[in-house]
């Protein structure tokens, strides 16, 4: 009988324990990404969350199982440490023998730029073609984006006067005048991009760490994670890459299905408390007008909430959405005088069972989140 189809705790009991010794033990940062990974591993094992459901990813404190399932890890699969910067000396400490895969450095992670401003043009991303969802599979010398592109950066740089930190640009140009170096102990200055720094001294990276929320970077992510898994695991590799390609399968229907659900409403404005969306919202041509908190949902200025509230009267926005990670009571300033919705959306899936089937219901809640929220 194939022990893929027994009950864990029955086979390592018919096997004397040792039926999982083959088996990864598998760290993941965020349930989005363990969701991934978990869809992957279906089948063979589980992976362990480290960020429970509900914390935000940019505070959190570890806790002892959370060490200890780093501790324990052979493969670590994170966002990186401009989302997760707390984590990034447990990473080194605690899974120092493991192998780290750090999806905000892949090359193949489509990335978009750390947005600062509280308002946002209607098509935000037109001036960079570099960030068009549609154009991965063009090698534009202007593109240092372009996920082909991630190791040619150095033959592109007289062409981008705006991207001088590129993510893999680890050598002198990262002590370029126009940033402000990220401190960091002298091991991790040849690990980590520069970390850029707004108007109140708020540290991050140049990139917008929120990529989890392109559909298609978790369907590159998906084959990623099936290569890691299959290198430390070579007896279930078929089971990995079988599971990648039904999941990208899955987000391809995710996809057309959210489109359809978010055609209903297009045309309607919204505001998010953190900018924490703009790869949802290119990849489903649905940009938001502004954003209440950055992008390391830092605390806003009260110039920068007076600046929202502005655009709600002034444009007539249409929603302004919470989310349960954060304080909800700056949403209420913010609609203080104002006619438009709210609605609460939720990045992450606080409210949902760890596991395979969470990030396509992170993203399916989001479009009717916001489908509600328009109508």
């Amino acid at each position: 009988m194939s022990r893929k189809l027994l009950p864990l705790s029955f086979t390592a009991a018919m096997m004397g324990g040792t039926a999982m010794a083959d088996v990864p033990s598998v760290a993941v940062d965020i349930a989005p990404v363990h969701s991934l990974v978990a869809r992957v591993m279906e089948g063979v094992g589980a992976p362990n969350l480290i960020v429970p459901p509900g914390a935000s990813p940019h505070e959190h404190s570890l806790r002892p199982s959370e060490a200890a399932a780093l501790q324990d890890a052979d493969l670590v699969f994170w966002m990186g440490e401009d989302l997760t910067p707390w984590m990034t000396n447990a990473v080194k400490n605690l899974a120092g023998n493991a192998a780290i895969t750090t999806l905000l450095e892949a090359d193949v992670t489509f990335l978009l730029e750390f947005r600062e401003g509280a308002l946002f043009e209607a098509h935000p991303h037109d001036e960079h073609d570099e960030h068009d969802e549609h154009a991965h599979d063009e090698h534009d010398e202007h593109d240092e984006h372009d996920e082909h592109a991630h190791d040619e950066h150095d033959e592109h740089d007289e062409h981008d006067e705006h991207d001088e930190h590129d993510e893999h640009a680890h050598d002198e140009e990262g002590h370029d005048d126009d940033h402000e170096e990220h401190a960091h102990e002298d091991e991790h200055e040849g690990d980590h991009e520069e970390m850029a720094h707004d108007d109140h001294g708020h540290a991050h990276g140049d990139h917008d760490p929120h990529a989890w929320l392109s559909p298609e970077n978790a369907s590159a992510w998906l084959n990623l994670i099936a290569a890691q898994l299959s290198a430390a695991d070579t007896e279930n590799a078929g089971t990995y890459f079988a599971n990648a390609a039904s999941g990208r399968a899955e987000l391809e229907a995710l996809s057309a299905g959210v489109s359809e659900t978010l055609d209903a409403v297009r045309g309607g404005n919204f505001i998010v408390f953190h900018d924490a969306y703009q790869y949802f919202e290119v990849a489903f041509d649905f940009p938001a007008s502004g954003a209440i908190s950055l992008g390391d949902a830092s605390d806003p200025s009260p110039a920068r909430i007076a600046e929202i509230q502005g655009r709600i009267r002034e444009e007539g926005i249409d929603c302004v959405l919470a989310e349960p990670q954060f304080n909800p009571g700056l949403v209420a300033t913010v609609l203080d005088g104002t006619d438009a919705n709210t609605g609460v959306i939720d990045p992450l899936g606080a409210d949902l069972e760890p596991g395979p089937t969470l990030y396509p219901q992170v993203i399916r809640n989001m479009a009717a989140t916001l489908a509600d929220c328009l109508r």
